[in-house]
């Protein structure tokens, strides 16, 4: 098939990649960063605009980082549906408002199109090891025609439900990974400032009940200070607020969301914003005034 794919960055790039040596032809337009010259050694097409690489592809996969990106490259005048045909399909893997997906998902409808959202789980590395996790929201039948491109691009794909139903899994995801990191920091800023060693005391949690994926990876780069981002602070404030904004709307209750991300609104505050999120350590360490 001709792939359309637009926000081709972090981890959208390796994506890409993975689409791409599977034998699809691949469509690419400048969004934020250069694109990518491995995928256009490997012949990928340069378009002028959004509407343009639309016109030749058959699916449009869009990987952005917030809902005004995708709700700008969906219906600009130079956007998706300037040259959206019936029949094509458009995949966003974005992070963005599950209110609003439902409504770029009816207006692709209503156009005679499919439209599926699935946000990944995963980082840079399960990017690029075509592993991340990925929770799609659409019909069946949208579902199904994504299915083969979800399975090169990752390894734990479901579909939740309706459109829309993949952001709210996302959302939760989100709320379960920042929680998860702020327990990890704290535990360690806790070891170092009692005069413990935290390398070893992360070494002696990860034999026992409180092992985790964010003890493991996370933890490592807090104590060796490998802030690069997988996954930047200000796109997981941003998911946050989503969270938030939601739990508003449907009178629930995240208080321990609501602190994590004042956490991460501290970091960005330093200056940290464009760090990988496991640097919410430091907030906690300018709180106890102790690194580790």
């Amino acid at each position: 098939m001709k792939i359309g794919f637009v926000g081709v960055g972090i981890m959208g790039r390796p994506m890409a990649g993975h689409v791409q040596r599977a034998g699809h032809e691949l469509l690419l337009v400048r969004h934020r960063s250069a694109l990518p010259p491995e995928l256009l050694a490997g012949g990928a097409v340069a378009c002028d605009s959004i509407a343009a690489l639309t016109e030749r592809a058959d699916v449009v996969i869009l990987m952005l980082p917030d809902t005004p990106d995708v709700e700008k490259s969906l219906f600009d005048s130079d956007g998706v549906a300037q040259a959206f045909a019936p029949g094509k399909l458009v995949i966003d893997m974005s992070s963005i408002d599950p209110i609003a997906t439902k409504r770029f998902a009816t207006a692709i409808g209503d156009l005679g199109g499919d439209y599926v959202d699935a946000p990944v789980s995963g980082g840079e590395v399960g990017a690029k090891n075509a592993a991340p996790t990925i929770m799609a929201g659409g019909s069946e039948a949208a579902f199904a025609r994504a299915k083969p491109l979800f399975d090169l691009m990752g390894k734990n794909v479901t579909r939740i439900g309706e459109a829309g139903s993949g952001q709210v899994a996302k959302v939760a995801n989100q709320v379960i990974v920042a929680l998860n990191i702020e327990a990890v920091a704290e535990a360690l800023v806790f070891a170092a400032k009692a005069g413990a060693d935290p390398a070893k005391v992360r070494e002696a949690l990860m034999g026992g009940f409180a092992s985790s994926r964010i003890l493991e990876v996370h933890a490592e780069r807090m104590l060796k200070r490998t802030f690069d981002p997988g996954f930047r602070i200000e796109l997981h404030q941003k998911d946050l607020g989503l969270a938030l904004a939601g739990a508003k709307a449907l009178g629930v209750a995240l208080p321990n969301t609501a602190n994590a991300q004042q956490l991460f609104s501290a970091c960005v505050a330093q200056g940290e914003g464009r760090s990988d999120h496991s640097a919410m350590v430091k907030a906690l360490e300018l709180m106890a005034n102790h690194s580790l």
